[in-house]
């Protein structure tokens, strides 16, 4: 065995290497499960979703609330008119596999909706307009 530090983002970690021989090394390879065989992709078209409603211009004059990372937005809770509480989960955005709840910043009125179910988004874009 042979000890090195290694450094990661600033921080430094002891690790422990086994040394193999070339003979030992080739027989770790060989008795190592072989990879599932994966099936070859198939070449019939998928059927098409249907197309989203488009979602509405910005609106000028309102707070926004912005996506804090990419994802798709999975579920739309509010409309456009609808009055929300602070805290109420307005939007759920999945990223990473992961449900994000996107909230209320405060007690509102949601001007516009700029997104739809199954919209991907950036980080940064605007996903609703509200007055509050």
């Amino acid at each position: 065995m042979r000890k090195f530090l290694v450094k990661v983002n600033g921080s430094q970690y002891e690790v422990e290497v086994e040394e193999l021989s070339a003979e030992e090394a080739r027989s770790a390879a060989a008795s190592a499960p072989a990879p599932a065989p994966q099936a070859a992709p198939q070449s019939t078209p998928a059927p098409a979703a249907p197309a989203p409603a488009a979602p509405a211009a910005p609106v000028s004059g309102g707070k926004t609330i912005t996506a804090p990372m990419p994802g798709s937005i999975i579920s739309v809770n509010v409309k456009t008119g609808d009055a929300f509480r602070s805290g109420q989960v307005l939007l759920v955005l999945e990223a990473m596999k992961m449900e994000n709840e996107i909230m209320a910043p405060c007690d509102g009125k949601v001007l516009s909706v700029n997104v739809n179910q199954g919209s991907s988004v950036n980080s940064g874009d605007v996903l609703l307009s509200y007055e509050g």
